[in-house]
């Protein structure tokens, strides 16, 4: 099982991105999808995750402004972002809950990371 993240890049504030992140391997089920966000010297953190039934839940810093969302049927998690600020420039990673094929229970696995760039 692995995540491979893309679409992060250099943006100017106020700007927009999308993120991917999609999941593949021996997968019987995924249960939360979600982002977090590391920038340089600081601890990582939670921007938001969504349940298998679509609820939905945003850090503080991005509510209003910051969407995400899931395909289940291509095992993919999605993250719309716009009106993008300097601050939010930092590695993202996502994770997903996954149950294997073989396994018995979920186990979070991250990708790999994706820069975003917010500058002028």
């Amino acid at each position: 099982v692995q995540l491979q993240a893309s679409g992060g890049g250099l943006v100017q504030p106020g700007g927009s991105l999308r993120l991917s992140c999609a999941a593949s391997g021996s997968i019987f089920s995924i249960n939360r999808m979600g982002w977090y966000r590391q920038a340089p010297g600081k601890q990582r953190d939670l921007v938001a995750y969504i349940t298998s039934g679509g609820s939905t839940n945003y850090a503080d810093s991005v509510k209003g402004r910051f969407t995400i969302s899931r395909d289940n049927a291509k095992n993919t998690v999605y993250l719309q972002m716009n009106s993008l600020k300097p601050e939010d420039t930092a590695v993202y990673y996502c994770t997903a809950d996954i149950k294997p094929l073989s396994g018995s229970y979920y186990r979070r696995y991250w990708g790999q990371g994706t820069q975003v760039t917010v500058s002028s």
